[in-house]
């Protein structure tokens, strides 16, 4: 038998004063020295009017680790019964790790320093907080443990700095002058993520006093097989495959910003919408009998205003025309937070006393890494009082 999960608490941390439009390339550099060009095309776009960095205004170095940061963020989940020594499982996930080696979620137990529990790292972008979140539940569902919390995270501007991109430009001025569609790719990506965490706590019984969330089902789906990578760091491509940085020598890696995050845009723009939105939805509604008329409030991830419009197109495409109204996103104040954002998003709706019992949550987190997609049903429960 399955036993019921439940989200009780949720916890957010954002770094520093927020970061407006105006100051982020005084926090992040300018590559070779000069003004990007695509920056305010890409804020125009995306929407995002402030958002957070580890990276210390005064100093212009990280205040935090990403470890760190996600350490903060679960310490926030304690308080009315919970504390971390109660813990059974920990899941942490991110895009942007400290280190290759160890994993994320063993550097974030001991940053806690809570007692030994099972420990689990998900990896890969924007999706990996709803792995991490899947894997908790299961956890929790399957009997093996009745506390366990998931955390999604990210650190982006340290990699976003410009002293990581001034090599390249320092070896290629010439034809990155001539032909700027070349570094595009990458620096279009330093207006578009920045940092945050976010963690819930899953238990095997809803909140004494107060709402809960109770998680019905998490699917998650990946199109690999018929996509090619399309977001992703360490690596370059060639030959419609990806080379990774390991068949660099330093040199090269530095030279051709191997290590910064890329994305082929057009790839994107044509194709999320339809993979993660309309093939996914196919796939899943029938299974879940999902109706727009059972969804209270809709919570979607995606990086830019720009894909608000098309994510509408293809919830009508497939019979699922949620009313903007029932929406709920703060991607415009909090930023692009990748792994994290989901969490964030539902912990400024969780704790914002949004919401009312018996009222039903869908949740869509896709990545374009190579197009997977993950949609979670929640529901509240519990005394509002």
């Amino acid at each position: 038998m399955v036993t019921p999960v439940f989200i009780n608490r949720i916890s957010a941390c954002l770094p520093h004063e927020p970061v407006d439009n105006e100051q982020m390339e005084a926090r992040l550099g300018m590559v070779g020295g000069k003004p990007s060009r695509a920056r305010k095309l890409v804020l125009r776009r995306n929407g995002i009017v402030q958002r957070h960095y580890v990276i210390d205004p005064a100093t212009g170095e990280p205040s935090m680790s990403n470890a760190q940061l996600s350490a903060e963020a679960i310490r926030g989940l304690q308080g009315e019964g919970f504390e971390l020594n109660q813990l059974d499982c920990l899941v942490a996930s991110t895009s942007s790790p400290d280190q290759v080696m160890p994993g994320h979620a063993v550097m974030v137990h001991g940053e806690l320093g809570n007692p030994s529990c099972e420990v689990a790292t998900t990896a890969g972008i924007c999706l990996c907080g709803m792995t991490a979140l899947k894997y908790a539940w299961m956890s929790v569902a399957s009997g093996e443990s009745r506390t366990a919390v998931a955390c999604g995270s990210e650190v982006a501007s340290t990699l976003m700095q410009a002293r990581n991109f001034n090599a390249e430009y320092e070896s290629r001025v010439d034809e990155l002058e001539s032909h700027p569609e070349i570094a595009f790719e990458k620096d279009f990506l330093r207006w578009m993520l920045s940092d945050g965490a976010g963690a819930v706590l899953l238990q095997d019984h809803p909140n004494q006093s107060g709402l809960s969330l109770r998680i019905d089902w998490l699917d998650i789906l990946s199109f690999a097989d018929q996509m090619p990578p399309c977001m992703y760091a360490g690596a370059d491509m060639q030959d419609d495959t990806l080379r990774g940085w390991s068949r660099y020598d330093a040199d090269q890696r530095a030279k051709q910003s191997v290590m910064a995050i890329k994305q082929n845009v057009k790839l994107l723009n044509e194709n999320i919408v339809k993979y993660t939105v309309e093939e996914a939805l196919r796939r899943i509604m029938p299974r879940r009998e999902l109706r727009v008329a059972d969804i209270d409030w809709f919570l979607p991830h995606y990086s830019s205003e720009f894909f608000r419009e098309p994510l509408a197109v293809g919830l009508a495409n497939v019979d699922l025309p949620i009313p903007m109204e029932r929406w709920f996103t703060n991607l415009t104040s909090k930023g692009n937070t990748g792994a994290a954002s989901i969490f964030i998003i539902l912990e400024e709706l969780f704790n914002g006393g949004h919401l009312r019992s018996g009222q039903r949550l869908l949740c869509y987190v896709p990545e374009s890494g190579r197009f997977s997609s993950a949609f979670m049903h929640l529901t509240v429960v519990g005394d509002e009082a």
